[in-house]
């Protein structure tokens, strides 16, 4: 028995399995990308709506008399039902202070959260194509030992196919990748400053 042919045998019957696989995420990535590039355009359009404060409405806004139309309203909505606790029920201004900082990175942690799906798009997409580029070329390389033009035809046109999706989604990905990550960078900049101002108005310094 030669082993070595067995073992090619084994490993050939294993790349070939995969292929439908590889081609079946491949086809899933492009279709969440799709979608990931829709939420992509309608938070643009949603940023492109908000207006920047003019520089004489900062001090108003750190000092929390005047409202931040800010993409992560949400997060500075909670963070005015802690601060409202100091004249309630007159809470210790440390404990406060860390519901803060608590607050901040939950918030930070959930928005790069969802860049995620994109980052795994960006591996996920070219290294499917691949997989699903070799292995046809491996089955039209055997169809052409043999004179199978047609086969390897056929073979080729998979191959090139999937090679093409398996980038365009990979360079896609990377972009709204990019975009949104520069994005985030500046809400979370601008959400720490607003934060951090407003509970040391109402709380005094962190100690």
């Amino acid at each position: 028995m030669n082993i070595g042919a067995f073992i090619q045998s084994i490993l050939y019957l294993i790349s070939s399995s995969l292929l439908y696989p590889a081609m079946i995420v491949l086809l899933v990535s492009f279709m969440g990308l799709v979608v990931a590039l829709g939420a992509f355009l309608a938070e643009w359009a949603e940023r492109a709506r908000l207006k920047a404060p003019a520089p004489d409405d900062w001090p108003g806004i750190l000092r929390g008399r005047r409202r931040l139309n800010h993409f992560m309203g949400e997060a500075l909505g909670e963070l005015e039902e802690v601060l409202s606790r100091k004249t309630e029920d007159g809470a210790n201004a440390a404990a406060l202070w860390q519901e803060v900082e608590y607050l901040w990175r939950s918030t930070s942690r959930r928005h790069k959260k969802k860049l995620d799906f994109l980052r795994v798009l960006v591996r996920m997409g070219p290294s499917t194509g691949l997989i699903a580029t070799l292995i046809p070329m491996s089955t039209g390389l055997a169809a052409l030992s043999q004179g199978d033009m047609t086969r390897l035809s056929a073979d080729l046109v998979v191959a090139f196919t999937a090679t093409i999706v398996g980038l365009a989604v990979g360079v896609t990905a990377f972009v709204l990748y990019s975009v949104r990550s520069r994005w985030l960078e500046g809400d979370l900049e601008t959400l720490e400053l607003v934060m951090n101002s407003r509970a040391e108005a109402r709380l005094g310094p962190q100690e």
